[in-house]
């Protein structure tokens, strides 16, 4: 029986063989819920949710919603004690990865390729940004700069902008483009999102907040991930 830590880190590897160009981030608040994995590609932004063979679905309906609200896709990832009743539980636009054990190591199919998610929402998927992140696109795409203005406000006016300024799918790619190239480093003084509250609380935490949040989250309780360098680097396939 293969459990969560069985396939976490394999699964890494399968994503960087399967996708031409992929990076990754583990943990990442959605909602009121938490994806298990967030994956940029060239064509977008993809949510993973991992049910081992020891999970349920018991969290799953809750968890799809908010996956659905954040992502251009979505994927599950099942063992095999879920692989012949998992379609039953998702959407038939949601993607689905078996794993099973193979000679002591996980071995992973894609089952079912995931689809573009219909009810993803712009206002939630651009949340993953920061706010120098925005003001890129602010300025490639010649928007006034609203300095002093909230994350909302800027996204706000920038999906106003569609199709004038950009289009649905120029902003898409932008986005991905802008998360490969993230870098935490740079982030070692919060002030550059100076409209934020300084601490935040995960339960609690204001929409205007998830630029500090997730800067927080990648320097202190998700260690693992930056000494793996999962969130500093592009990976592309060989």
């Amino acid at each position: 029986m293969l459990l969560d830590k069985d396939i976490r880190e394999p699964l890494f590897d399968y994503l960087d063989e399967t996708f031409d160009k992929v990076r990754t981030w583990e943990e990442k608040n959605i909602g009121i819920s938490r994806a298990d994995i967030v994956m940029v590609t060239e064509s977008g932004i993809c949510g993973i949710e991992i049910k081992s063979d020891a999970d349920s679905y018991s969290r799953l309906p809750r968890q799809i919603v908010d996956y659905d609200k954040y992502y251009d896709q979505n994927i599950i990832v099942v063992g095999t004690s879920h692989a012949n009743q998992v379609d039953k539980h998702i959407p038939d636009y949601w993607g689905i990865i078996t794993v099973e054990e193979v000679d002591g190591k996980a071995d992973f199919y894609m089952l079912r390729a995931p689809k573009d998610n219909p009810k993803m929402v712009w206002e939630r998927k651009m949340e993953i940004l920061w706010k120098s992140e925005l003001a890129m696109i602010l300025e490639k795409f010649d928007f006034p700069k609203y300095k002093e203005k909230s994350k909302s406000f800027i996204v706000k006016k920038i999906l106003a902008g569609i199709p004038q300024k950009l289009t649905e799918g120029e902003l898409r790619k932008e986005m991905s483009d802008i998360l490969f190239e993230r870098d935490y480093t740079k982030f070692e003084n919060f002030n550059n999102e100076s409209d934020l509250a300084p601490t935040p609380k995960p339960k609690k935490i204001a929409q205007n907040s998830l630029d500090i949040f997730d800067i927080f989250m990648q320097k202190t309780s998700s260690k693992r991930i930056l000494r793996k360098g999962r969130a500093k680097i592009i990976r592309k396939r060989k």
